[in-house]
């Protein structure tokens, strides 16, 4: 029984291990290809090469990789705050004050994720531009919150119902405000599903690309723009834009390695009771 066991384990480990090692592949041939040079990067694939920063002084030399990443850190910060802003007492609503509607309610706003944003794309960008926001950190925040908001009430509100409504009453009991219930209790008991919450939708900001290429230029254009203007009639230079994806990657992909526990526990948040 405990040699099957074992066995089991090591097979499992060995399964994680490959399905890790495919998925993280392709990341780690971009990393290798942005210290190629162009020749190298479209000639024979080989892991054995001699490095060069070429590409990556070439990329800075074009356009200002700050610029991009403040405008990215900018709009998904702000777009994460804002969403919780506006989630935490929607989902607090939903899960303590629920009506017959709250479930179709909840169904409905996921129900928005399912629809190709290229759908809505005209409305928005005709709106943008009557209001002045296109081309500005201030638009791509909104829409970015928007974007999010269904995952993010969703995430809350499942939280907010593994949380012992006993606690609740009594504090109502006590004489505890609504607003008091909420800073002072459902905040703090759920924080690790609100970081937890608030970190994916960081994430989710930083990779969006669809709303960053159609609502902005120069101005707001964060990352994903930046990548994207490696492109050029002439063709691909595969080793210029695997330089410019991977600063633009490296942010965030080293944001989720030190918050990868936060973001573990915060998904976990009240699986075991």
């Amino acid at each position: 029984m405990n040699n099957a066991s074992t066995q089991r384990r090591v097979g499992l480990a060995i399964l994680a291990w490959t399905i890790t090692c495919l998925i993280f592949f392709p990341i780690f041939w971009m990393i290798l290809t942005g210290f190629k040079t162009e020749a190298q990067a479209v000639a024979s694939p080989t892991l054995f090469f001699t490095p060069t920063l070429e590409s990556y002084v070439e990329v800075q030399g074009r356009a200002d990789y700050f610029k991009f990443a403040w405008n990215s850190v900018y709009v998904s910060v702000g777009s994460t705050l804002l969403a919780l802003l506006i989630g935490i007492p929607a989902a607090y609503s939903m899960a303590f004050l629920p009506t017959k509607r709250t479930k179709g309610t909840l169904l409905w706003m996921l129900s928005t994720k399912m629809l190709p944003p290229v759908g809505v794309l005209v409305p928005i960008y005709l709106i943008f531009r009557d209001l002045g926001l296109l081309d500005t950190r201030t638009g791509l925040t909104f829409v970015y919150t928007l974007m999010n908001l269904p995952i993010v009430v969703w995430m809350l509100y499942t939280f907010f119902k593994d949380l012992p409504k006993d606690i609740l009453e009594a504090s109502r009991m006590d004489g505890a405000s609504t607003l008091q219930e909420v800073l002072l209790l459902l905040i703090p008991l759920t924080l690790p599903g609100i970081a937890s919450t608030g970190l994916l939708s960081v994430i989710l900001s930083w990779n969006e690309a669809f709303w960053s290429l159609n609502l902005t230029s120069s101005s707001a254009a964060p990352l994903t723009a930046y990548i994207a203007s490696f492109s050029s009639p002439e063709g691909l230079f595969w080793a210029k834009l695997s330089a410019a994806s991977t600063m633009a990657i490296a942010p965030i992909l080293i944001f989720g390695w030190l918050t990868q526990k936060q973001m573990v526990r915060g998904l976990t948040f009240g699986a075991v009771k």
